[in-house]
């Protein structure tokens, strides 16, 4: 008899920890039917930038699945509705479940070395690494979004992202451009926008004091 009770608890044990790993795995991904303090992270998001209308209410429902959809058709990501790494990292959030710094430092690398390769491409690298440090000081101002992600899609921040060149896969200048940045190297000294003064068409932005040119490219 102890020995069948020995047989039943190890099957158990076995079976909860089947499930345990199971539901670890499920958490790397956010779909319809999750709940929780990361939906809500990607609803505030989505929210912000104009693809979500609903309650931020960490409710993964129809609405919160349009909207994912949205936001990956825009940014080139696979039409799904699920929030897995790829979408994860577009957003600027660390779903691994392990609460890894460097996971979601990584994502942020990616992202902002598309960004510079859709804005930059063609422009000495000191320029690249400046238009990554803009982004960067922007996540520090107050008077931005306190994310890579959420600067980088800001409603008509960035013409790259209005033309869809941020999907372009950037290249190893470009990645090593904003790796740079991110370590600390600001050629623009804190200056929180550029603009490229033969095709700029914003009065403000032209009446901006220019603080520095690196390439085709006016830092302000």
């Amino acid at each position: 008899m102890n020995r069948r009770i020995k047989r039943i608890a190890f099957i158990l044990a076995l079976a909860f920890t089947a499930a345990a790993l199971f539901a670890f795995a499920k958490a790397e991904t956010l779909k319809r039917g999750s709940r929780g303090e990361l939906v809500k992270q990607v609803q505030t998001k989505l929210k912000s930038w104009g693809y979500y209308t609903g309650a931020v209410d960490g409710i993964f429902g129809s609405g919160t699945e349009s909207a994912v959809k949205a936001f990956q058709k825009k940014n080139g990501l696979t039409v799904d509705g699920i929030v897995g790494k790829k979408t994860a990292a577009a957003l600027g959030i660390n779903i691994d479940g392990g609460g890894s710094q460097s996971s979601a430092n990584s994502g942020n690398l990616y992202l902002l070395a598309r960004l510079v390769h859709g804005e930059a491409r063609g422009e000495p690298y000191r320029g690249k690494v400046a238009v990554a440090a803009v982004v960067l000081n922007r996540v520090k101002s107050a008077s931005f979004p306190n994310t890579v992600a959420g600067v980088i899609y800001q409603s008509g921040a960035f013409d790259a992202v209005s033309d869809g060149q941020i999907n372009l896969t950037p290249d190893t200048e470009s990645i090593n451009a904003a790796r740079d940045a991110m370590n600390g190297w600001d050629p623009t000294n804190g200056c929180l926008y550029y603009y490229n003064p033969r095709t700029a068409t914003s009065r403000w932005m032209l009446s901006r004091p220019v603080l520095l040119r690196i390439g085709d490219h006016a830092f302000c």
